[in-house]
């Protein structure tokens, strides 16, 4: 392994470290965008037992923004329950868009170690066959084997590199954009579930709304 990095000349230096940055963000990204941290499904019911009971004041206001991002969005909405329908939904949907926005984190990276890697491989492909041309020219245009085998190495190793870099970076990045719209479909839902039980007296059912991944 060690001497197949060697023969892949500098650009596997880069291309290694975008491997472990993607390593490194899919791993912190699965364990963050867990169903139970994103999105409780008890937290609804728990707010509508306080409004029925009359308990819900600026304290447990915070207490809902501070246990989710899906109690972010509804603490928005319920800052503003003295205010329209229009004015409420507004409020979460401005707090949705910051919720989405750090739910997001890191995935902007994945995509592009998932276009750059191909084309750093590229770049050490360009190299490669720049360094077999040079040893022919130096040679007076027989060239010599062992130079040739390097320029050749160094090219086929660094595209090869760069696609098993970019493949995995490109899948990652999908699913988990995947995974945050199927969240952020369900925090939606609770959302309007809330509004509708604010403006309309409908009872909020405690029914569980989590996207599975």
């Amino acid at each position: 392994m060690y001497e197949i990095v060697l023969a892949g000349g500098w650009m596997m230096g880069p291309l290694l470290l975008a491997s472990v940055v993607v390593i490194a963000i899919a791993a912190e990204r699965y364990w963050s965008l867990n169903a139970q941290k994103i999105i409780p499904p008890a937290l609804l019911l728990q707010i509508w037992e306080w409004l029925q009971h009359g308990q819900l004041d600026a304290k447990k206001i915070k207490t809902v923004h501070d246990s989710s991002p899906l109690g972010q969005v509804l603490a928005a909405g319920l800052s503003n329950t003295r205010h329209s329908r229009a004015v409420m939904i507004e409020s979460m949907e401005v707090a949705a868009g910051r919720v989405q926005h750090d739910l997001e984190r890191y995935l902007s990276a994945l995509s592009a170690i998932a276009n750059v890697a191909p084309l750093m491989g590229l770049l050490g492909t360009v190299v490669g066959t720049i360094k077999i041309f040079s040893a022919i020219m130096l040679e007076g245009g027989a060239g010599n084997p062992g130079a040739l085998a390097g320029g050749i190495s160094e090219a086929l190793i660094t595209t090869a590199t760069g696609l098993v870099v970019a493949i995995p970076a490109s899948l990652v990045s999908r699913y988990f954009y995947r995974v945050v719209d199927g969240y952020m479909i369900s925090i939606q839902q609770d959302a309007m579930k809330l509004v509708d039980a604010l403006h309309s007296d409908r009872k909020v059912k405690g029914e569980k709304n989590s996207t599975e991944h």
